[in-house]
């Protein structure tokens, strides 16, 4: 029972971290638009700021590791596959719809999921998460 709670109280801190992170990224994505940046510019300083908080945040808050080298490498290596698929999302978004955010809200489930498993399995593995 401990157990289940303790993945339950990780998961709920992971959520929240991605939430912060999400707001960061797609608050910062969509000021540069009004503000007259290129799609693609504002996508890209949005995810690098939700980016940087959210390395952080899972490092010390959601997996209670210290941030290292190693966990870095691997987390940028995720970083760059849901980035690519981040992009594909917003530019088809723009293509099919007029806008931005629509293909950036469809991509953040599904890149939050991927990044809690490689998260928990893989970038932070090696600091004793389960």
């Amino acid at each position: 029972m401990r157990e289940l709670l303790t993945r339950q109280r990780q998961f709920l801190l992971y959520l929240a971290g991605g939430v912060a992170s999400a707001l960061i990224d797609v608050g910062l994505m969509q000021f540069l638009i009004y503000s007259g940046v290129n799609y693609v510019a504002a996508t890209s300083a949005g995810f690098v700021a939700g980016l940087l908080f959210n390395y952080g945040y899972h490092a010390t808050v959601t997996f209670t590791a210290p941030p290292s080298g190693r966990s870095l490498g691997r987390y940028l290596t995720v970083v760059a596959f849901n980035y690519g698929f981040t992009l594909a999302c917003v530019a088809l978004s723009v293509h099919v719809l007029g806008v931005a955010v629509v293909g950036k809200l469809v991509s953040l489930p599904l890149v939050a999921i991927n990044g809690f498993i490689l998260g928990k399995h893989w970038i932070f593995k090696q600091h004793g998460t389960r």
